[in-house]
């Protein structure tokens, strides 16, 4: 089964949480604060492996979970930092985050790799929070939470040319004979649910991938037949044979077809119609082919919305006529022609370009439950809170002073908090003392 599009979810792990503890050695009087830091939690991380062709081990398998880093020790000892835990995707992989709709990365070659959520650090132990006012703190950091994510990831099939067309104009067959690649070929429209590759080989030693495409029909760009699912695999073509049906057996126009393919192509992405393309009028050993063929090129000549109008090559899969030539003059246009940018790239691309200075995120919000109770919020103070360590009073009193430099105090105040008022975060309670 070809999977091209899935959600995973990805939790990077925990660290190490710092230890409280004291020198007791013999012979060492006054011995002072001798609490190592944790460990750095595992990262998740992508990375490509050229053995993989789909997302089809992701189906029953989107949970990832990094290990934590582990816990500081007595006699000044850090806790080991946790192994990264690597997940292999296939080439060809856009990376989405699902929540923002930031695009994280493109992995294209073997062996790239994407911090896709970063272990958090581990926590400090008493060593670091001595002082000469406080030369035995009973002070101790928790952990920094790993990140958590939900991720989408999208296959883009890895083709040097792509064959477009409606459905049924043949391009099935075409991949077939040109290659050794063996898809479903048979009398009805959208034989081809998923894309299909074949390396064309040349005499002359050249060589390049092709993909067969499923069909196009109208709409496609808005989702319509395989819509989307088609689309997506058209971005990373560098030449684009668009095959059109010239034999005139399924009651349409040639001309028509092509206009609306390429109408399609322009709605998912402006830059595709770029492309170098060859129209490959397919079928040619059909009765009417030569006539529809004459009528098709006077059409296209007559088209001014063109900016420059494409070769037209006519083929028969079934007899091999034009085959030869069609894939020199391919070949020739793959090696003129460079890689083009993704739409997954130009937004990254886009995001760099026009970076700005977003307004800083409010570090605490103030809300109230109908039981009275006030409750804390806000990324930056629920990191504060779940880095304390509350089995030590000092931590706690360390946490009250990071509060209070946050100017919660007073927003409590501001509100109409008063002493004894009951104050939340998230499932820790205390009272509001004046």
């Amino acid at each position: 089964m070809f999977v091209d599009q899935v959600k995973i979810q990805v939790k990077a792990g925990k660290g190490g949480d710092g230890a409280v503890a004291f020198r007791r050695e013999k012979y060492v009087p006054n011995g002072g604060p001798a609490g190592g830091d944790g460990g750095k939690g595992g990262s998740v991380i992508l990375k490509v492996d050229e053995g993989l062709r789909t997302l089809m081990d992701f189906r029953y398998h989107r949970t990832f979970k990094a290990m934590p880093g582990q816990n500081g020790m007595t006699k000044g000892m850090y806790g080991r930092g946790a192994k990264d835990l690597y997940i292999s995707v296939p080439e060809g992989t856009t990376v989405t985050d699902d929540e923002t709709g930031e695009v994280l990365g493109d992995l294209i070659k073997d062996g790239d790799e994407l911090v896709v959520a970063k272990g958090g650090r581990g926590g400090r132990g008493n060593i670091h929070f001595a002082s000469a006012k406080n030369p035995a703190p009973e002070i101790a950091e928790n952990g920094e939470p790993g990140i958590e994510r939900t991720l989408r990831l999208e296959l883009k099939v890895l083709a040097d040319v792509g064959l477009v067309g409606f459905p049924s104009v043949g391009k099935s067959t075409l991949l077939s004979v040109v290659t050794s690649a063996k898809p479903k070929i048979a009398d009805y429209h959208f034989t081809t649910l998923v894309p299909n590759l074949g390396m064309v080989r040349l005499d002359n030693g050249k060589d390049f991938v092709m993909a067969d495409l499923p069909g196009l029909i109208e709409g496609a760009s808005q989702g319509v037949g395989l819509g989307i699912q088609f689309l997506r695999h058209v971005e990373r073509t560098r030449v684009i044979l668009h095959l059109i049906d010239m034999s005139g057996t399924e009651g349409r126009d040639p001309f028509e077809d092509y206009q609306k393919i390429n109408a399609e192509l322009a709605e998912y992405d402006p830059d595709l119609l770029k492309r170098p393309q060859i129209i490959v009028a397919s079928k040619m050993d059909m009765p009417e082919a030569a006539d529809n063929l004459a009528r098709f090129a006077e059409k296209l000549e007559a088209d001014t919305t063109l900016p420059k109008r494409p070769e037209i090559l006519a083929i028969s899969s079934v007899t091999h006529q034009g085959l030869e030539e069609l894939l020199q003059k391919t070949a020739k246009l793959l090696e003129e022609t460079p890689a083009f940018e993704t739409v997954a790239a130009k937004k990254m691309n886009e995001a760099k370009v026009y970076e700005f200075e977003e307004p800083e995120e409010k570090a605490f919000e103030i809300t109230r439950d109908p039981d009275t109770t006030w409750v804390l919020s806000g990324a930056k103070l629920e990191k504060l809170f779940k880095m304390t360590n509350l089995d030590h009073e000092e931590s706690m009193m360390r946490f009250a002073r990071q509060l209070r430099g946050m100017g919660v105090d007073d927003a409590l105040r501001a509100k109409g908090a008063q002493n004894g008022d009951l104050v939340r975060i998230g499932s820790f309670t205390f009272e509001f003392v004046e």
